[in-house]
C-alpha cells in the first residue's frame, strides 16, 4: 500500500551519507503522501548501510500513529509531524547534524546573507530559533521542537515556501522541500552556506551582509516571476 512512498523515502535517506551530511545513524528524511495523509520516515537508530525500503516506517498525519513498518520511527518523528500539519505545501523534511550548520545552531545565530550564493537560494538570513524554555523541554520534546520552528517563522514573518531551512538553537538544522530529494538538496546547500559564512567571519569578523540590491537581483533571477536562471 505504501511501497512507492517507502522506496522514495529510503532513496532520499541514503543520499545523506553519500553527501557527507551524516555520521553513523545521525539524521533522517521523511516524505509525505498528501492524498493518503501519511508520511514515511527513517526508523530510529538504523545504520544507513543496512537501510532497506521495507524498514521505512509510515505514520498517519491525522493521528500520529504508525500505520506501516515493524520498527520504531525516528525519535524526531513528532517534529516532522507538526511541520507537515502546519505547512501543507511541504512534501519532504530532512534533519541532520551536519558540522557547520550545527555549529551555527549551537551558537544560536542567524546566518547572514554574506554573498550571492546565499542569495541564490533565499533572500533572508537563515533563521535560528530561540532556545526552548524549560517548561517546553519537559513536555513532548520533539513535538515542542516542531512548535519551536513554527513559532520562529511566525515571529520573524517568514514564509516556509520561500525559506526552506532553519537552525534549531543548540540542536541542529532542519530543511524541507516539495519532496524528500529537494529537502536533501536544501540540507546540502544549507551546510555549504553555513561553511562559507563561517569562513567569512573568520577572515573578516566585521564583514557586512550583502547589499539589498544584490540580494534581490540574485534571488529574483532564480525565483522571481521573471526568473531567467536555467532552462525553460
Amino acid at each position: 500500500m505504501f511501497t512507492k512512498l517507502q522506496e522514495e523515502c529510503c532513496k532520499a535517506n541514503l543520499l545523506l551519507p553519500e553527501l557527507g551530511l551524516v555520521l553513523y545513524t545521525f539524521g533522517n528524511v521523511s516524505c509525505v503522501d498528501r492524498e493518503k495523509n501519511v508520511f514515511a520516515i527513517k526508523p530510529s537508530g538504523v545504520d544507513y548501510a543496512n537501510l532497506k525500503p521495507q524498514d521505512i516506517v509510515v505514520v498517519d498525519i491525522a493521528t500520529g500513529n504508525k500505520v506501516a513498518g515493524t520498527m520504531r520511527p525516528s525519535s524526531d518523528t513528532n517534529t516532522h509531524l507538526e511541520l507537515y500539519r502546519a505547512w501543507k505545501n511541504i512534501g519532504g523534511i530532512v534533519h541532520t547534524h551536519s558540522t557547520c550548520a550545527t555549529a551555527w545552531a549551537q551558537a544560536a545565530k542567524d546566518v547572514p546573507v554574506f554573498g550571492t550564493t546565499h542569495a541564490d537560494h533565499l533572500a533572508n538570513p537563515i533563521p535560528c530559533t530561540d532556545f526552548m524554555p524549560d517548561e517546553r523541554i519537559k513536555n513532548d520534546y520533539e513535538t515542542e521542537t516542531g512548535f519551536q520552528i513554527i513559532d520562529c517563522f511566525n515571529n520573524k514573518h517568514l514564509s516556509p515556501d520561500e525559506n526552506q531551512m532553519v537552525l534549531v538553537a543548540g540542536h541542529g538544522p532542519f530543511t524541507w522541500g516539495k519532496n524528500g530529494e529537494q529537502a536533501v538538496y536544501n540540507a546540502r546547500v544549507l551546510e555549504e552556506l553555513c561553511k562559507m559564512a563561517l569562513f567569512t567571519c573568520q577572515i573578516n569578523p566585521d564583514a557586512a551582509p550583502l547589499k539589498a540590491s544584490l540580494i534581490a537581483k540574485h534571488y529574483e533571477r532564480k525565483h522571481g516571476k521573471n526568473a531567467y536562471y536555467g532552462q525553460k
